[in-house]
């Protein structure tokens, strides 16, 4: 929504944000233990939410991304429907799925993962990042639709590669994903066997496979692109798993805006994103991560063309340019409707 703001705001779209994160409460979260004070910043947090929700009814409209209160059921969600103000629900990752954080263990339990299924019943119109999450959503509510993860261009901006003497394989993650790049230690091991790179982790305190070259750098936001520009080859391995099924591409999005060749699992939206060999490669197994892998290292041509179209790709599908205009309308559709909300709504509260 950030990424779409200037652009609704043209249209005549006033948005107010809102987030349930703090800084502070956003940096404990993704960190281990610490756990008082998470429950106290938490509690701050949902504080801030119960008084926003005295207001509620100046808005035309609340646009919810994810869920209102990371831990709890869909109270607020709830409260925002009784006050007969439609609700956009946006949500891209398979939350409705039970997911165990390593930062967070015992906290994941108070998720409520099924109020995903309340939340689509709740909103007037959802918007999920890929198919596989459209058709969990269809099975509470008609108005769906598939609204895909997006790039801001500028910002990722296209720069002609400048192929370095020693090919850089990266990838940008988190603490939480990090365990995804265990699928590829074999794969990377046999790889620096039999030709020289170095591997870029992006988002990690900590990182090592024995016998490869390895530089890891902390995730900031102010310094992300920066530090995904002298990445030649972009990896996103994926398992074949419910929750990795919701995935919706950005780390491939965001090698491929920058003109990098990524290598990634045949899992979810990925086999949409990417069309193997013409803008990028899919690889299933280890074989064939090693051999991807050294196609790309030892072929400049290859990288450049796959990066060529990875852009290409990215700026006709996948920008926010080309996707604030749909979120435009699914917005003045909800509003064009609010007339109309109360009498439904009037239909549908014994539902809940």
């Amino acid at each position: 929504m950030e990424q779409w703001e200037p652009l609704l705001r043209r249209a005549g779209i006033e948005i107010e944000f809102a987030p349930f994160e703090c800084e502070e409460l956003h940096a404990s979260l993704y960190k281990s233990g610490g756990a008082c004070r998470k429950l106290r910043l938490i509690s701050r947090a949902w504080s801030r939410r119960a008084r926003l929700l005295r207001s509620i009814r100046e808005f035309d409209a609340v646009y919810i991304f994810r869920e209102a209160a990371v831990l709890g059921p869909a109270f607020f969600e709830r409260r925002v429907w009784h006050a007969g103000v439609p609700l956009i629900f946006d949500f891209d990752d398979a939350i409705f799925v039970p997911y165990t954080s390593p930062s967070n263990g015992y906290f994941s339990l108070l998720k409520f993962p099924s109020k995903t299924g309340t939340i689509c019943r709740l909103a007037s119109h959802v918007m999920a990042g890929n198919t596989y999450l459209a058709n969990y959503a269809r099975q509470f509510n008609e108005q769906v639709t598939v609204v895909p993860t997006t790039i801001e261009t500028e910002k990722y901006s296209f720069q002609p590669p400048h192929p370095s003497a020693l090919p850089v394989i990266g990838w940008s993650g988190s603490y939480s994903t990090l365990k995804y790049m265990e699928m590829l230690r074999e794969p990377l091991r046999n790889l620096a066997r039999r030709t020289q790179f170095r591997l870029r982790v992006i988002g990690a305190r900590h990182y090592e496979i024995e016998g490869v070259d390895v530089e890891v750098f902390p995730w900031r936001s102010e310094t992300e692109v920066a530090e995904l520009r002298p990445i030649d080859i972009g990896l996103m391995p994926l398992p074949e798993d419910p929750w990795a099924k919701g995935k919706c591409g950005l780390k491939a999005l965001q090698y491929m805006a920058l003109g990098i060749p990524s290598v990634c699992s045949p899992v979810g939206v990925n086999c949409e994103i990417i069309q193997d060999g013409e803008n990028g490669f899919l690889a299933a197994t280890p074989e064939e991560w090693v051999d991807k892998l050294e196609l790309l290292i030892r072929s400049v041509e290859t990288r450049q063309k796959l990066g060529s179209a990875g852009r290409a790709t990215v700026e006709a599908d996948y920008s926010a340019r080309v996707q604030a205009p749909r979120v435009q309308r699914i917005l003045e559709d909800v509003l064009d409707h609010r007339s109309n909300y109360g009498t439904q709504r009037e239909q549908e509260v014994n539902s809940f």
